[in-house]
């Protein structure tokens, strides 16, 4: 392995190179040389400040809402990775695979100078946009990069030392960049590979996901690794391998090129083990691996190698929002910059969370944690300790390193509480304090540990009505619905039918191609959705899913149940039997849903993406039979 340039060897290339015009052969190293060459084709001046244009806010919150599932996919080894940069005084970058960053976490003092040299979200860190830099450098190489200080083409840059890898999917595309970025006098010596390893276990897990069920072959020549993150992993088809991890091309001497192309015979010499079982294979050079053949959960289905035309994995539909919610949401995004707390109320499956998170990409904190706790699912006896954490030993079962809690994951971004109507009273009193003095005791401990953060509460509920009534704490309600945004039902909107084709089109349905008869959107327009928009998408998915590419989907291809109603009278409900109150319209969408599903809890909950034991829970609070 090649020593890192020092110092003075690198100051000596910058002379030799920026000022006299020779080539620094031996004192920078053959990459790093090459994308000098790059940098200065393209024209740019080394010791210029360079002009980065950054997105506008909205524009961020887009891009990162396209990438949120490999956002999500990648915040295991963020957060690992985060615990170390902080400590470090460094900070840990996710990108999009053209170089744009979406998130940055790390130190706050380092966050802050790296903001001077734009290396925060929403910069474009590409070799043509940025120069010679581990993010973009990486791109263009498609390997693990590391730039220290000088090595960096635009001297501001040379305050930073940056270690990046690319993100590989299993057909060999790169999906986004991890990078670990300090200042360059106190360098990470093992930067790059810990950020090596993390990209190991991200790659693994989205084969993992992307092949959920398929017929994997795992290989390794030590079998103490199989099932870890070093194994090799290859998808056949037809006995063509159709996708592969970079340990499995490593292994066998190949690259992404030849997906496709190279049959099993020819990189094997032995059968393929029986599905369930681990063997002993000899590939065609000769060496001898382990192999484990995973059991396909449905065989006659096709793989997800075929199915990936239909869904992108890695990307998720955008948040379709109409011109009055998108100026509510920069009004709150005002309101929650000057640190006060915002309320969201709305209907089961109206987005809320949704909205949350778009809220905290339009606003100052970015670049930190957003933490969403849903209060309705943690059960009572479990708030307490994942909300403020724990010592080691503070009750049985608890972990051996203790927790730190939501509350201190939170610290310098948002926290999201979803359901919070349905937290417990006792936890509410505990909740509010550590709200107004900004700071949370771990169970078990005795110092207090300041927080920083922004609050966003939603709930479906009529929390005004609540606290009347003693059934939330008036004291809490007041600290955090300073201000409200209410999210309207999909029944509410003027022009549903717009909404429907927004929504078909952020989920990828015209770029299939797959589309929706003029017929069809007018007929789900006239349902009065009690599920809302997670009902909407659900069966927008179910549609894209079972329809055939290039076909136009009508009225005959909803499901049995959809059919057999009337969009136009299902709509036509006198909206003068609801009143104001998010309570009583949520009790009119359960008792609709099940006088619509003959009394079948089961199915009224299955239709309002409710889980069955929310409906009698709710039933119950409204003393309804």
């Amino acid at each position: 392995m090649r020593h890192p340039a020092s110092t003075e060897s690198i100051n000596t290339a910058r002379r030799s190179f920026f000022d006299g015009g020779s080539e620094p052969r031996g004192l920078v190293s053959d990459t790093i040389l090459a994308s000098w060459r790059r940098c200065r084709m393209q024209g740019l001046v080394a010791d210029a400040q360079p002009n980065l244009a950054l997105v506008e806010r909205h524009q961020l919150g887009e891009m990162q809402e396209q990438y949120d599932v490999l956002r999500r996919l990648c915040r295991p080894e963020l957060e690992a990775l985060y615990a170390s940069a902080n400590h470090a005084g460094s900070i840990v970058v996710l990108t999009a695979p053209d170089g744009f960053i979406l998130d940055a976490l790390g130190n706050a003092d380092f966050l802050d100078k790296a903001a001077r040299v734009s290396l925060r979200p929403g910069a474009p860190w590409s070799e043509a946009a940025t120069g010679t830099n581990a993010i973009g450098t990486a791109l263009i190489e498609r390997r693990a990069i590391e730039v220290r200080g000088g090595e960096h083409y635009y001297a501001p840059h040379k305050v930073l030392s940056c270690s990046a890898s690319p993100i590989f999917d299993p057909h060999g595309e790169v999906v986004g960049v991890l990078d670990l970025s300090g200042e360059s006098s106190s360098h990470h010596l093992h930067a790059l590979g810990m950020v090596q390893l993390a990209v190991e276990q991200i790659e693994h897990r989205l084969f993992e996901s992307d092949f959920d069920g398929a017929d994997i072959v795992r290989i390794q020549p030590d079998a103490a690794l199989l099932g870890t993150a070093r194994e090799g992993m290859l998808v056949f088809e037809a006995h063509k391998l159709v996708a592969a991890n970079r340990h499995a091309l490593r292994l066998l001497g190949m690259d992404w090129s030849e997906l496709g192309k190279r049959r099993y015979d020819e990189l094997f010499a032995s059968a393929l083990p029986r599905p369930g079982s681990v063997a002993g294979m000899r590939c065609q050079s000769g060496e001898m691996v382990h192999a484990r053949r995973d059991v396909p959960r449905q065989t006659s289905a096709p793989s997800r190698a075929t199915r990936s035309t239909h869904v992108k994995p890695l990307r998720s539909p955008a948040p379709v929002f109409s011109v009055t919610m998108n100026e509510a949401i920069d009004r709150s995004v005002r309101l929650l910059d000057a640190d006060i707390p915002l309320l969201l109320q709305g209907e089961t499956g109206t987005g809320k969370e949704v909205v949350a998170r778009e809220l905290h990409r339009r606003s100052a904190r970015a670049g930190a944690p957003f933490i969403a706790v849903n209060c309705a699912a943690l059960p009572e006896s479990l708030i307490e300790s994942e909300l403020f954490g724990y010592l080691p030993g503070a009750f049985t079962g608890a972990r051996r390193d203790g927790s730190p809690g939501l509350l201190r994951e939170a610290d310098g971004g948002t926290l999201f509480l979803d359901e919070l109507g349905d937290m417990p009273l006792a936890m509410q009193s505990r909740l509010l304090r550590v709200l107004q003095e900004r700071e949370v005791t771990p169970l078990g401990g005795s110092r207090a540990h300041p927080i920083d953060v922004t609050v966003i509460a939603a709930t479906h509920r009529d929390l005004a009505a609540a606290a009347e009534r003693g059934e939330f704490r008036s004291d809490l309600y007041y600290r955090i619905a300073q201000s409200t945004l209410r999210l309207p039902a999909l029944r509410e909107h003027v022009d549903l039918a717009s909404v429907i084709e927004q929504l078909w089109r952020a989920l990828g349905g015209d770029q299939i191609p797959m589309h929706l008869h003029p017929e069809l959107v007018q007929d789900l327009a006239g349902r009065r959705w009690p599920g809302n928009l997670r009902q909407l998408v659900g069966l927008l998915r179910s549609l894209m899913a079972l329809g055939n590419v290039g076909s136009v989907l009508t009225r005959h291809d909803l499901p049995d149940d959809l059919q057999m109603q009337s969009g136009t009278s299902a709509r036509t409900l006198p909206h003068g039997n609801l009143s104001g109150s998010l309570e009583s319209i949520e009790l009119h969408a359960i008792d609709e849903a099940i006088a619509t599903c003959d009394g079948n809890v089961a199915a009224a909950a299955r239709k309002l993406g409710v889980s069955r034991s929310t409906i009698y829970r709710r039933l119950a609070q409204h003393g309804a039979d």
